[in-house]
């Protein structure tokens, strides 16, 4: 008797288990996460964290700036009207990105400055370059453009 309640004890907690773990992956492949996923990252929260150099912008390095300007012209120029268009503006934007991040010779608080307008953009860089909607492509699309278009608000 007391092997059969524990089998059956067993065997529910079992399909229980597996009943919340279904449930997990239902929730997870619903809208709702990946909107939330998208808003995140259009958000302009790092509008708040970054700071001027006492009422100033900051003095960028050359190609820092250089590389700002070609993702700029790059944005303005590079088709995007299907999803595979997006995806190739988004690698060549990668690129661009990392040339800037490797050829980055800023210190000290501008430097840290930098991080706050960059890391904002790299999450956008890498959410164009995954995602599958053309509604979301464009809209991280724009994010990119007015975070790029930000850097000279803050940086010369």
């Amino acid at each position: 008797m007391k092997k059969s309640v524990f089998i059956i004890l067993i065997i529910t907690t079992v399909v229980a288990s597996c009943k919340n773990t279904e449930k997990k992956e239902k929730n997870s492949n619903s809208e709702e996460p990946v909107q939330e996923q998208v808003d995140a990252i259009l958000s302009t929260q790092w509008m708040n964290d970054i700071q001027l150099n006492d009422g100033s912008k900051w003095e960028a390095n050359i190609e820092t700036t250089e590389g700002v300007i070609k993702m700029q012209k790059l944005l303005k120029t590079q088709a995007t009207t299907t999803i595979e268009e997006y995806h190739l503006l988004a690698n060549k934007l990668n690129a661009m990105k990392n040339k800037v991040v490797k050829e980055c010779t800023m210190k000290g608080a501008s430097h840290d400055n930098l991080h706050i307008w960059l890391y904002p953009l790299i999450e956008k860089v890498t959410a164009l370059t995954e995602t599958n909607d053309i509604s979301d492509a464009s809209k991280i699309k724009q994010s990119i453009v007015e975070n790029l278009n930000a850097y000279s608000d803050y940086f010369e």
